[in-house]
């Protein structure tokens, strides 16, 4: 079996976090600025964070994650905009049953996010493989998006990740433990040991909900289902191309996963302004917090110029 191959999931089996699971998701949610609530959307249960006030901002995390994987920008985004932030179908506190994360479902559920929380055209920021997603949605939906940012996005390329990094996440995968969530950070941070400083009291729960969402049915079944859909194929060119939607790309410079070239390569192909973020590999939402909230900051202020002109 691959590491992403899709499972069955009996509908039957609980979603819902272990009592510990859900003590770690509350203590994460405590400090940040949002509150959370809960919407259907394309027939599935979804937790949504907001807060703040201003021009909104959708906020996709990676694969396995949940809104919480946002917590160290979102008090400095929130400050001057809208910040709106789902668990994704499958994920964190949202539950899928036994719905098929297909494409066409994923895509109305964003729609549908996007038209119940968002005023306005919202900024729309994917991380990994929720940048395919929000690709995919401003290829289809540009109209409905202010800007798009792709962060170390998946879609630009086949998903062929270093083999030390395919290792340990393999590996994960296979037995959720300390042992393999530590080995698995390790490639997704450049430095864990300093990460696990900054974060201080909030690295047990974000290790503890991370590994009780991991040994979920529900939860891994849908991360199958959305790699299978959004993570290992590449987005057509000629797709790519025709976005339309002001587009910036974040990543971080020793990115294991999709490598910072595959990043160069198609902000010189598209014409997509290209932010690094030093010292950080394919999290430097969590890792490098403050550069990564000012690359942010500036992808949503920069002037709203089309795809390929030149600043």
């Amino acid at each position: 079996m691959s590491t992403f191959e899709r499972t069955s999931l009996d509908p039957e089996r609980a979603h819902s976090a272990s009592r510990e699971g859900e003590q770690a998701r509350a203590r994460l949610l405590a400090s940040l600025p949002v509150k959370e609530r809960r919407l259907t959307l394309a027939g599935i249960s979804t937790a949504v964070l907001e807060g703040g006030e201003g021009p909104p901002v959708v906020l996709l995390h990676g694969p396995g994650g949940y809104a919480a994987h946002w917590a160290r920008i979102i008090p400095a985004l929130a400050a001057g905009q809208r910040v709106v932030a789902p668990d994704l179908p499958g994920h964190g506190a949202s539950a899928a049953g036994d719905l098929v994360l297909d494409a066409d479902r994923v895509l109305l559920w964003l729609e549908e996010l996007c038209a119940q929380t968002c005023a306005t055209p919202p900024a729309l920021v994917g991380e990994l493989f929720a940048g395919s997603i929000a690709a995919r949605f401003a290829i289809r939906h540009p109209e409905r998006l202010s800007r798009l940012v792709l962060v170390d996005s998946f879609g630009l390329c086949p998903f062929e990740p270093a083999p030390e990094f395919m290792l340990a996440l393999t590996q994960f995968q296979a037995e959720p433990s300390e042992r393999t969530h530590e080995q698995l950070w390790r490639k997704c941070a450049r430095d864990l040991p300093r990460l696990r400083e900054q974060m201080g009291e909030l690295w047990k729960p974000f290790e503890t909900y991370n590994l009780d969402r991991a040994r979920t049915p529900g939860s891994t079944a849908a991360l199958h289902g959305l790699m299978a859909e959004f993570g290992f194929n590449a987005i057509a060119k000629g797709e790519l191309a025709s976005i339309s939607v002001p587009t910036t790309l974040i990543w971080g410079r020793h990115d294991l996963a999709t490598p910072l070239s595959v990043a160069e390569a198609a902000s010189a192909q598209y014409g997509w302004p290209l932010l690094v973020i030093e010292n950080a590999n394919d999290a430097p939402a969590i890792e490098q917090p403050e550069a990564f909230a000012r690359a942010l900051h500036a992808a949503l202020a920069s002037s709203k110029k089309p795809n390929g002109s030149k600043p």
